[in-house]
């Protein structure tokens, strides 16, 4: 099983790779879902690619967005430079890019994003189908929907195991998109969900900010056991100290070792095991949102009872009984009632705070200096190194043979040999012997590479000089340093395949409807809709197929739409459909006959698509749906909440339990219709949540207030 750690900073890769990471992902500047990372430019993405492959590490690069048609073809300048010189895979989360870079870059692996949310194995097989090597599950996930997953795929399945959980299932999530521009779907995610809410001018706290993730041994030993073939570490944006120390904690793990957890020292907000077991522990942390530390204990006036070890130099933040930061420092002296200048204090130990903030309620510590003093240590003295093998000969009267051979990440053999200048002579004395021999060849601490001798086969009593031994091992080792880094570079088609954009035909619309309930539905037939769809789940969990209907005419999730009945479908807006590439790729699925495009697409985007093989048609009336959830937020009631910007939402618990987050003003973009019928869409799509008989008629006799979202302005 495979660590695929995150790397957002130059700093961050190497330290990954020191830990032990088996593979990285990371970022190009410009492009993936977390652009607000540092991110490499393209030189020094090249550099690290080489940096990775000389100690057999594997490189991904992140374009795990939706994109534009104007996007996927920018993107193939910089892509194409870093496919010549030997990038591994991409993760991806859009179609139509998965598209082109296949068509494009053979041999280049295909990696589905988590943004994707494939949670079935039949999702899983369709992605093998046209091309994937693995895929990314949701977190949301329990052990046993993965267990099944993996029975019944063949696709590589990858599992986040640490860090940061979003509320809303990955690429289902609108929220910072819809209230400010700014797109999670596109890397651009503002984190709305880490603020705080009220409901009813009753303070709720951070009630959408989960804990983080951390699987343990047990975790980790399930996921074994079952195949799984990597597991994902989040992390990007966090500090190089928490990703070499995390990388570590799983290396450990995967190994057998029951090791304790020290991540939770440089990086904490509260951790859980998410949604790993059915009676999950509590997810959610609605005290703070951002990085506080771990609690040293119970504080009485200015006294400490520490339930932590605390050394000098540790930081310590001072906290109000609301979680606020009040004050910090690090600590420079410790004392106690009975004892005064210690070094260090321990767990049931009392210690005496001085000066500390009015109004302290709690004491966290936010730096640990033994554990930071360890890791710098760590990345100063510890590398990952590249197997290799040796075979040397020397035989008398021939000249002596050293070769070496290793297996580049895609299991190519390199290989190089050097021969001696001199032919080998009988020892007048002493001469040497394979224990020297093997001794001298394996002295390569210095290079990336660490070796083994497969075979020694010398003559007796032969004379060869030690220096000329040495000489020869650094001349081999060098050139296969060199073969190797060649071995990754690749050959080029000339011309990139694109799409031709062809000329936009004008439509004439019509208007359908999406219900949540029998009454919409029968009062929009009274009023001559005649194209009807039933609001469908945004996923189609493993455990719940059987809940997925079947023969609803539009499919709001993949499995829908891959084992759908009727003979012409719509896909639905939330699986993320913006540019021509993947209209195309779609078009493949036989019963697709409509695509509600996503509604984060604008209306100077949707004009450049052009004519499409499949019908257009737009979200042109509907409370926004900004976040669907796993948890039940709100109970079964329908319940508001604000932000402190004024923004509100409602929370609606669906059949399954799960929550889904709306907007309070609706989009609408009705009176639009004659522009949208000259470039080229088919179908105004209105979505009823919680709309009566007099809302629905109003909206259709056209006294909605117009508000595009989106569709004017576009998001980051």
């Amino acid at each position: 099983m495979k660590i695929v750690a995150p790397a957002g900073s130059i700093e961050r890769f190497h330290a990954a790779i020191k830990a032990g990471a088996d593979e990285i992902y990371m970022g190009l500047k410009g492009f993936g879902a977390r652009r607000n990372a540092v991110n490499l430019t393209l030189e020094e993405y090249k550099e690290a690619l080489d940096y990775a492959h000389e100690r057999g590490v594997k490189v991904f690069l992140t374009l795990n967005t939706i994109m534009m048609d104007v996007e996927i073809e920018a993107i193939s300048i910089n892509l194409r430079e870093l496919y010549k010189h030997g990038l591994d895979a991409v993760i991806v989360q859009d179609f139509g890019l998965a598209k082109f870079i296949k068509e494009n870059y053979p041999g280049l692996e295909l990696h589905g994003s988590t943004q994707m949310t494939v949670a079935n194995h039949i999702e899983a097989n369709y992605l093998k189908s046209i091309g994937f090597e693995r895929v990314v599950l949701p977190r949301e996930l329990s052990f046993e929907e993965i267990k099944e997953i993996r029975e019944k795929s063949e696709i590589e399945l990858e599992i986040f195991v640490s860090g940061a959980l979003c509320i809303s299932y990955s690429g289902n999530c609108y929220m910072s998109s819809f209230i400010g521009g700014r797109s999670g779907n596109r890397g651009m995610c503002a984190q709305p969900c880490r603020k705080k809410y009220s409901s009813e001018g009753e303070d709720e706290g951070y009630a959408l900010s989960p804990k983080d993730q951390l699987y343990g041994f047990d975790e980790i030993q399930k996921l074994k056991e079952i195949g799984i073939d990597s597991i994902k570490l989040e992390g990007r944006m966090k500090e190089p100290n928490y990703v070499f120390q995390t990388v570590s904690y799983y290396k450990d793990l995967i190994d057998g070792k029951n090791v304790e957890e020290k991540s939770s020292q440089i990086f904490n907000r509260g951790y859980s095991t998410g949604y790993f077991y059915k009676n999950r522990p509590e997810i959610m942390n609605k005290e703070f949102a951002s990085h506080l530390g771990k609690n040293l204990g119970e504080l009485k006036e200015n006294r400490l009872k520490l339930n932590e070890k605390i050394i000098l130099g540790d930081g310590v933040t001072f906290l109000s009984k609301d979680y606020e930061k009040i004050g910090g420092t690090y600590i420079n002296k410790i004392d106690t009632r009975f004892e005064r200048g210690k070094r260090e204090a321990n767990p049931g130990e009392t210690i005496v705070l001085r000066d500390l903030p009015t109004g302290t309620k709690y004491v966290y510590r936010n730096y640990s200096k033994e554990i930071s003093d360890l890791i710098e240590q760590k990345l100063k003295t510890t590398d990952k190194k590249h197997l290799i093998e040796f075979n040397f000969t020397a035989k008398v009267g021939e000249n002596a043979s050293i070769k070496v051979s290793t297996l580049n990440n895609r299991l190519e053999l390199v290989t190089a040999e050097i021969l001696s200048e001199n032919i080998v002579e009988l020892a007048k004395n002493k001469g040497t012997s394979k224990e020297v021999i093997e001794e001298k060849i394996l002295e390569i601490g210095d290079t990336t590479f660490k070796g083994v001798v497969r075979n020694i086969d010398i003559d007796e009593n032969i004379f060869l000089p030690i220096s000329v031994l040495k000489q020869m091992k650094r001349d081999v080792v060098k050139e296969l340093l060199e073969k190797l880094i060649v071995s990754y570079r690749r050959e080029v088609f000339e011309d990139i395949k694109k799409l031709p954009r062809v000329e936009t035909i004008e439509k004439e619309i019509i208007v359908s409807a999406i219900v949540s309930n029998k009454e919409q539905r029968d009062i929009l037939e009274s009023l001559g809709i005649k194209k009807i769809y039933n609001k469908g789940y945004d996923v189609a969990r493993e455990g719940i197929l059987d809940k997925i209907d079947l023969n609803n005419n539009m499919a709001t999730n993949l499995y829908q739409a891959l084992k759908n009945k009727n003979d012409k479908i719509t896909l639905g807006w939330n699986l993320n459909i913006s540019n021509r590439y993947a209209f195309d790729q779609f078009s493949t699925l036989k019963n697709v006959d409509t695509i509600i495009l996503s509604p984060e697409i604008s209306y100077r985007r949707l004009e450049e698509m052009g004519e499409t093989k499949i019908k257009k048609a737009i979200l042109a009336y509907g409370r926004p749906r900004a976040m669907y959830t796993e948890l039940s937020l709100g109970g079964k009631e329908q319940k508001v909440i604000e932000n402190e910007q004024g923004d509100k939402f409602t929370i609606i618990q669906n059949d399954l339990g799960n929550s889904e987050i709306y907007l309070e003003h609706p989009l609408n973009i009705l009176e639009d219709k004659e522009y949208l019928e000259e470039i080229g869409v088919s179908e105004l799509v209105l979505e009823f949540t919680t709309e009566t008989e007099d809302e629905i008629k109003n909206i259709l006799e056209g006294k909605g207030e117009y508000r595009p979202y989106n569709y004017e302005k576009g998001v980051f």
